[in-house]
């Protein structure tokens, strides 16, 4: 069995959905549906179980046996959550516990960290795994901090030889794609986008309060979903490779260039204007972020990244614009 999850959530879906395409049964979803239609998420998938996260250390004490891997993409992922006792009990907590339970039963750990652990950018965005280099790192929210915490924790066992057989941590850059329709304010600016340019509105983006970026000049690396799941399968099936890898596109993209790639997707011309930025996330906003990815190819990593437009055309065509847009 391979067990993901969150594996009803955005990544974990697309996950799921990959590792079925790829041939491998047993899949087991850890997750809660709640009351919306994150269930659709799932409804095209072969799967073998739902777990609640609550009943999972008691599900896996009975099959520690028939587990292969566990793909941990399960968080809390609100970077506005301000409840630091709910982020230690749905982020650090459960991962600090399955790194335990895998490195005593000898199972691959694969988990989702975040670029949210590098803070504003000054210190870089380097995957650097040694202490020192982690140490720099300056988390803007609590998510970020949850991630970064265990991170430093992990690579800190992982040093000691306390470690699963093979394991990667994954800084996830700005990931966009199907299947992340349930997340509220949480889910990509494409789809936040898209019903307006779609309806023939202009697309709305924050203005900047810094002289050194223009209005909508603010860049993110912008990573299609599929490109992370394309990662997550070779790790699975690398087993001699472990580490702290970032996942992104490589290459910085203005909110500009985003919503201009909806425009075209559409076929309009772009139609853009700028408004205020709530003064909540003013001085905890992220000006800039680009993964370096040169640890990931110098593991052995050679899949190109897909183009934002590529990836946005594919999003919008594929799956907005259509009467199911669920993968």
């Amino acid at each position: 069995m391979i067990v993901v999850t969150g594996g009803a959530g955005f990544i974990g879906s697309n996950l799921i959905a990959g590792l079925e395409e790829r041939g491998y049964g047993d899949l087991v979803v850890v997750d809660w549906l709640g009351q919306g239609e994150k269930w659709r998420n799932l409804a095209r998938r072969n799967i073998a179980d739902v777990v609640p996260p609550e009943a999972l250390a008691g599900w896996l004490s009975s099959r520690a046996g028939r587990v292969r891997a566990i793909f941990h993409m399960g968080a809390n992922s609100a970077t506005t959550e301000t409840d630091g006792d709910r982020i230690l009990d749905q982020n650090l907590r459960p991962t600090l516990a399955l790194w335990d339970w895998c490195t005593r039963h000898r199972v691959p750990l694969i988990y989702a960290s975040s670029a949210a652990t590098y803070g504003d950018g000054a210190a870089g965005f380097d995957d650097d795994p040694e202490p020192a280099a982690l140490a720099r790192l300056k988390p803007l929210n609590l998510y970020g901090w949850s991630k970064h915490a265990a991170d430093r924790r992990l690579l800190a066992l992982a040093a000691r030889g306390e470690r699963p057989p093979h394991w990667a941590g994954l800084k996830f850059f700005n990931v966009y794609g199907p299947n992340e329709y349930h997340k509220g304010d949480m889910r990509s600016v494409v789809h936040k986008l898209f019903p307006e340019v779609a309806a023939g509105r202009p697309a709305k983006l924050f203005r900047s309060y810094r002289n050194d970026y223009a209005d909508g000049g603010q860049m993110r690396d912008f990573v299609h979903v599929g490109d992370c799941v394309a990662v997550m399968l070779w790790l699975l099936e690398a087993p001699s490779v472990s580490g702290l890898f970032n996942v992104g596109s490589g290459q910085a993209r203005t909110w500009v260039d985003l919503a201009t790639a909806v425009f075209g997707a559409v076929g309009r011309a772009p139609d853009i204007t700028f408004v205020d930025m709530p003064e909540a996330l003013r001085d905890r906003y992220q000006y800039f972020t680009e993964a370096p990815v040169g640890r990931l190819r110098a593991a052995g990593y050679d899949r190109p990244f897909t183009a934002l437009e590529d990836g946005v055309a594919d999003y919008v065509r594929g799956y907005l614009a259509t009467d199911d847009p669920y993968r």
